[in-house]
């Protein structure tokens, strides 16, 4: 059964957790999301298209009433239900007006709670199971896009992360992203999403794994992208084997345009299995020589293992030139080209993983956030160009 997705919109803590409570039994709904003040409400449905919003009227910033006309006008498939303390007559038309389907008054029950988002939802639902059928019918070719790297600390689950965003807001079309980083992964911190499931417990229910199980341990960021969480404990990474890995990546593949991977900076069997399958190997490494020895000896093993060359493309983190190291030297030494350049930008990338915001939606302006969207780009282009011979491109932020 399809979840209701749903964004809690108040500018009391308080108040978000308790309605996260009284939905936390029901399992048709899903909360992808939520906001403390009408302008975060406005971006975050623009950008994951929730079912319900569930929108407060007095707050700071942008009240609810005007933070629904314009959800009401930009995402019109989005539906809002307000809720207030005040339940006057006067209230409840200017929601109305707005746009607003539903009203409820403050305090109320979780009983009363869930029958009106249910209702909602329900009255609804004949034009989003006519979007459902019309989607299931779509042809999926999907990409499997792995980032790697044989050193850690380069970068890559912030590439990682802000790669799948940014090519769900490119494209539109449908992105998983799977932490396999299995003992220390931090994908579910880097974009702030509840943790229910794991990798670890998809795999206790492994021989019936289809597409529904599948969803109900995928959490959805609201972006639109689709996370499949590492492991919570680090013990639990020996439990997952490589056949594991690829049912899960076979079946994503059917339902997900593209498919992103974060990996540990090593060669177990899963990170093996995540290359082999992969068309894309985004293989980053930073301008210092321990790095670039590791990234030699990795370069090296993939060799061995007879990929493509055009297959894996080299990742420049951090990059500059004055710490002594150049460009030209760096490519020599691997005997591959550089195909992509990410900037140093200590500030943009540390405040957007401590806020869970990826910065290629909230600091579309600097350098960073410019090339990793060149790399999507350019990602896509190879992407739809099959008949053409891909072509290397250096992308400087």
């Amino acid at each position: 059964m399809e979840k209701i997705k749903l964004v809690i919109v108040d500018d009391s803590v308080e108040t978000r957790n308790n309605i996260k409570l009284l939905l936390s039994f029901e399992k048709r709904i899903e909360i992808i999301g939520e906001a403390e003040n009408g302008e975060e409400a406005v971006f975050i449905t623009r950008e994951a298209h929730p079912d319900i919003v569930l929108m407060d009227i007095n707050m700071p910033v942008m009240d609810g009433i005007r933070a629904t006309e314009e959800i009401s006008l930009s995402v019109p498939e989005s539906t809002v239900i307000i809720m207030s303390v005040q339940g006057e007559q006067e209230y409840m038309k200017k929601a109305m007006s707005a746009g607003a389907r539903d009203f409820l008054n403050k305090p109320f029950t979780g009983d009363e709670l869930t029958k009106t988002i249910l209702k909602t939802y329900d009255i609804e639902s004949k034009r989003r199971e006519h979007s459902a059928i019309t989607r299931s019918y779509e042809e999926i070719k999907s990409t499997v896009i792995t980032v790697f790297s044989t050193k850690g600390g380069v970068g890559k689950t912030t590439i990682a992360s802000n790669l799948a965003v940014g090519i769900a807001r490119s494209t539109k079309k449908k992105v998983a992203l799977v932490d396999l980083d299995l003992q220390f992964g931090d994908i579910a911190i880097m974009l702030n999403v509840s943790v229910k499931n794991t990798i670890s417990d998809m795999i206790k229910e492994i021989n019936q794994l289809d597409r529904d199980l599948m969803d109900d341990y995928l959490v959805t960021h609201f972006s639109g992208v689709r996370v499949l969480p590492a492991p919570i404990k680090p013990e639990y990474a020996e439990y997952i084997t490589s056949s594991h890995l690829e049912k899960i990546v076979n079946l994503l593949k059917e339902h997900y345009h593209y498919v992103i991977i974060d990996t540990s900076a090593s060669f177990h069997e899963t990170v093996l299995a995540a290359l082999d399958m992969s068309d894309r190997i985004l293989f980053v490494s930073t301008l210092d020589l321990p790095t670039i020895k590791n990234i030699k000896s990795g370069l090296d093993i993939m060799d061995s293992l007879h990929y493509p060359k055009d297959k894996i493309k080299i990742i420049l983190n951090k990059a500059s030139e004055q710490f002594g190291i150049k460009y030209k030297d760096f490519e020599n030494t691997l005997k591959h080209p550089i195909w992509s350049f990410i900037p140093e930008d200590s500030q943009t990338v540390i405040t957007s993983a401590n806020k869970g915001f990826p910065f290629v939606m909230t600091r579309t302006e600097t350098r960073v956030a410019k090339a990793i969207m060149g790399m999507c780009g350019e990602l896509v282009r190879e992407n739809n160009s099959i008949n053409e011979k891909p072509t290397v491109k250096k992308l400087f932020g």
